[in-house]
């Protein structure tokens, strides 16, 4: 962590999941290897939650982010967001919905006062949410609107092994089709290449780019989408000074020699670019979301309601999450070109 980094805002999750254990086991194993952050949540349910699961910490409560720096090494920080029912492991509580929405909130609200450097977010249960009136899709389109953005956040699932964006996202595979465009392929490669620029400290970013159909459509036999879609956008991108490549048909993108000629893969729709990153390092991909005006990263998984509470869950995700978000952090902070 340098002198100009702030601490992240790590929310609280779903309490009934596993998001509250993985937090403490990577304070309790992994504190002297990773940069501060602090947990906005219910202090008395942690440290509780640590005891049961035998991961015993020592919380500590904060008025302000500003104390998170120079308590960590000796207690975990929570900036104390108190639940309205007690949490039993596995079992949703309506009644415990408002706080987690409220520590979503707040992270926010702290890393856009400049008083966080980036938030990382716990795993949410969407279903419990919704029946307290929780008014969007999911995570990302919150965080959005807690953003103010106009344009539609874009997803990166991001390991050291492979990183890739889905130009549409949460969509049936006839809705991609649908939502798909060349204007939609253009905005999103060159999200891309600013985050990889400013945030990954990559100065010349290669991005291959997905064909939609088998073998790349084979000439509009398969289809024209390559035709009339993707190869117009990949020779509108290259005018616009962006390095990127393709269309690739999907098939040969992710083998090992193919993942070495390019730092970020931009695929067609979720399953093309999601099956290939959790095949090749599912406890390590952390989901990115770009186009926020501050980092937010999360691990790749639920909220595990099945094992929740018994302290088998693995923190790999979560905190390879909080360290890309230090990562990230700390490269904004140096004010590296875009």
């Amino acid at each position: 962590m340098t002198d100009r980094q702030l601490p992240i805002a790590l929310t609280m999750g779903e309490p009934a999941g596993i998001g509250g254990e993985l937090s403490i086991m990577i304070w309790r194993r992994h504190r002297r290897e990773i940069s501060p952050f602090f947990l906005i949540d219910d202090a008395s349910r942690l440290q509780g939650l640590s005891e049961s699961i035998g991961e015993r910490v020592d919380v500590g409560v904060i008025s302000e982010p500003e104390e998170a720096r120079h308590m960590f090494p000796d207690r975990l920080p929570v900036l104390a967001l108190p639940l309205a029912a007690p949490v039993v492991p596995g079992q949703l509580n309506g009644k415990n919905s408002p706080a987690v929405m409220a520590s979503i909130e707040m992270a926010v609200q702290l890393v856009r006062a400049g008083r966080a450097g980036a938030v990382v977010t716990n795993p949410i249960h969407k279903q419990a949410l919704y029946k307290a009136g929780f008014a969007h899709p999911g995570h990302t389109e919150f965080l959005a609107a807690l953003a103010e953005v106009k344009s539609e956040p874009i997803m990166m699932l991001a390991s050291d092994r492979l990183r890739v964006v889905t130009v549409t996202r949460h969509l049936s595979l006839a809705g991609a089709l649908e939502r798909l465009s060349q204007a939609l392929i253009v905005e999103t490669v060159e999200t891309v290449h600013v985050a990889l620029c400013r945030d990954f400290a990559i100065p010349a970013p290669r991005i291959a780019v997905s064909a939609l159909n088998p073998h790349g459509g084979e000439a509009g036999t398969m289809g024209q989408e390559e035709i009339d879609l993707i190869q117009p956008a990949i020779e509108r991108l290259r005018k616009n000074g962006v390095k990127v490549s393709g269309p690739h048909p999907a098939d040969t993108l992710f083998h090992p020699r193919a993942r070495a000629r390019y730092d970020a893969a931009v695929c067609m729709y979720h399953d093309q670019a999601l099956i290939p990153i959790k095949t090749i390092d599912f406890d390590g991909a952390v989901n990115i979301t770009l186009g926020l005006p501050f980092i937010r990263t999360s691990p790749d998984h639920g909220t595990a309601l099945d094992i929740a509470g018994t302290g088998t869950a693995n923190e790999g995700s979560l905190l390879a999450a909080l360290t890309a978000a230090s990562v990230m952090s700390a490269n904004r902070a140096r004010g590296l070109p875009e």
